[in-house]
């Protein structure tokens, strides 16, 4: 059993607020938007926070409820009290709970990811190609419209014995999708150590650790000698990383660029196009997808 208590306040409180939460003996504080407002690609630099903001905490379920309130009034004199929200949360194993809902997806014509506990649909097809995914420290199960997007273009191409970039690889959905598709070799490439872990232990699981490198960014030079890049990162760093993901590809080769948002596609189709490459424009869930060949 646990202790939840739900504040309600604003982001130029959140510090203060975490902190007397914190000091109160909870073992969790989460942020949510208390409002339902979007926050799309921040400026380099910036960290930025909804307007209105509401503070989840979890408290072991022993803890005095009536001593946390007082305790955190008395931490934070003025707060109204009146729209502080306690609650009991029953012991579950959270992981469990997010996995049984996360069900297999298709993703093209031939493309599954199935996570552990599942079994691939007896429709898939005999030609089905299936990734194993759980949901991870590290973002990217495919539920994602920039991610699925990426998945359903990878599996439109003919990838059998290509060499692919997957650069901003997170979980390495995408790198490990390639492998899986016929890919002969895959640079998965991340500045996030993190990622880059999830990556090896997902590609290995899949039984594709052999055609699968990960990659540190500060690591990662491009060659000229990639069939096929993809990357699903955000329209300010595809801008920014241009040069180095066109001079990765070959001539002829083939490319895919997501996390750009609409208004954001002049930008970086203009990058690409003055280094040879021409895009085209997919959209899902107010997400785009550019994808083209470099001349």
């Amino acid at each position: 059993m646990w202790l939840a208590l739900t504040v309600p306040t604003q982001p130029r409180f959140e510090q203060r607020l975490s902190q007397a939460l914190e000091d109160l003996g909870a073992v969790a504080v989460t942020l949510l938007d208390a409002e339902d407002q979007p926050l799309y690609e921040p400026r380099p630099g910036e960290t930025p926070l909804w307007r209105r903001i509401t503070l989840q905490a979890l408290f072991p379920g022993g803890i005095d409820e009536r001593g946390v309130v007082f305790g955190l009034s008395a931490l934070q004199p003025g707060l109204d009290l009146a729209h502080v929200q306690v609650s009991r949360l029953e012991d579950r194993d959270w992981t469990r709970v997010w996995m049984d809902d996360f069900q297999p997806m298709r993703f093209g014509r031939r493309l599954w990811i199935v996570p552990s506990g599942h079994r691939l649909p007896e429709t898939a097809g005999e030609d089905a190609v299936e990734l194993r995914l759980d949901p991870g420290l590290a973002f990217g199960t495919g539920t994602h419209a920039t991610t699925a997007q990426c998945l359903e273009w990878l599996d439109g191409q003919a990838l059998a014995g290509s060499r692919v970039l997957d650069f901003g690889c997170g979980s390495g959905i995408l790198a490990v999708a390639a492998a899986r598709l016929g890919a002969a070799c895959v640079d998965a490439v991340d500045n996030d150590p993190q990622a880059l872990t999830a990556t090896v232990a997902n590609a290995a699981a899949n039984g594709v650790g052999d055609r699968v490198r990960a990659l540190a960014a500060e690591d990662w030079t491009g060659t000229g000698e990639c069939d096929v890049v993809v990357a699903n990162i955000l329209a300010n760093t595809l801008v920014a990383l241009a040069p180095g993901l066109v001079r990765a590809l070959r001539p002829g080769g083939r490319i895919a660029l997501s996390g750009v948002l609409p208004g954001q596609e002049g930008e970086v189709v203009a990058a690409y196009a003055a280094l040879g490459v021409g895009l085209e424009c997919g959209e899902r869930e107010g997400w785009l997808l550019l994808h083209g060949s470099r001349s």
